[in-house]
């Protein structure tokens, strides 16, 4: 095999894996074409790699574009999965649309900025103060409605297997359940309907990297989200499992396939499972 990596800490103990600062992607032009997999790279990288150099990476493409952004992520669930994705409304932030809004949705409400992660860029608005501050931050109003709930699940699939789902619990601060924020980990039974939905949306929309963020409402789970780039708190094993699950992956889908490898045989399309 023989890769390159762009992102050193995620990439610790590959084999065989040259080791890259993203600034060097000129400089390793050739090493980077002969690549078999192109690991991690930056999101102002990825049309040169793949349009570029023909660079098979990981993660895949689609999970970076529907990574990279909220608005795009939440209208490939909503012609996926509509029913099982939260009431949301996308609108530039003009002043008719802002007041069409306050007066839509129902107190409190879920507003968000289109480009954040780990519950950074996501505000409860309660107040017209709340709408107002937020108004204030963004050039897209994207709301959503506030599920009743105080927990969610994080499933982390990784290819074409979910390696972790465990409930994250609102910290002491409440209505954050990330991690990062001071959400705490619960390892109790995770329903098989959320791990169904995150399995669905990684199949359907070739995500294979991430963490999805399920809500359940009753026994109907919702999509909030998910992440590219994902913490391993919550991993048993965290890091070392999380970087064999990589490899593993990456061994068996070691033969570049699709329309930038011409003339090769396309592999079957492999059925998602869930470890054991």
């Amino acid at each position: 095999m023989s890769w390159v990596s762009f992102n050193v800490f995620r990439t610790l103990g590959f084999a065989d894996t040259l080791q890259l600062k993203p600034e060097e992607v000129f400089k390793y032009r050739a090493d980077i074409s002969a690549a078999d997999w192109v690991l991690f790279p930056e999101y102002w990288q990825l049309n040169a790699l793949v349009y570029g150099l023909g660079a098979r990476v990981f993660p895949s493409e689609a999970s970076y574009r529907l990574g990279h952004n909220k608005i795009e992520m939440t209208r490939a669930f909503e012609l996926v999965c509509p029913l099982h994705t939260p009431y949301t409304r996308i609108l530039a932030n003009t002043p008719d649309n802002a007041d069409a809004l306050w007066q839509e949705m129902d107190l409190p409400f879920v507003a968000k900025l289109p480009k954040a992660s780990q519950g950074n860029g996501v505000w409860l608005i309660e107040t017209r103060d709340d709408w107002r501050a937020y108004l204030d931050r963004t050039d897209v109003l994207y709301v959503q409605e506030l599920l009743p709930i105080d927990r969610d699940i994080r499933i982390v699939v990784i290819g074409d297997q979910v390696l972790s789902a465990y409930w994250r619990l609102q910290g002491s601060s409440g209505f954050y359940n990330n991690v990062s924020k001071g959400g705490l980990v619960d390892r109790g039974p995770v329903p098989q309907a959320a791990i169904d939905l995150a399995l669905h949306l990684a199949r359907t929309l070739d995500i294979n990297h991430a963490g999805f963020d399920i809500a359940m409402v009753g026994e109907h789970p919702y999509v909030l989200e998910f992440n590219r780039l994902f913490g391993n708190q919550g991993i048993e094993g965290g890091a070392a499992a999380l970087n064999r699950a990589i490899i593993d992956y990456l061994q068996r889908e070691s033969t570049p396939t699709g329309p930038n490898y011409p003339g090769r045989p396309a592999a079957p399309r492999r059925q998602l499972r869930r470890v054991a």
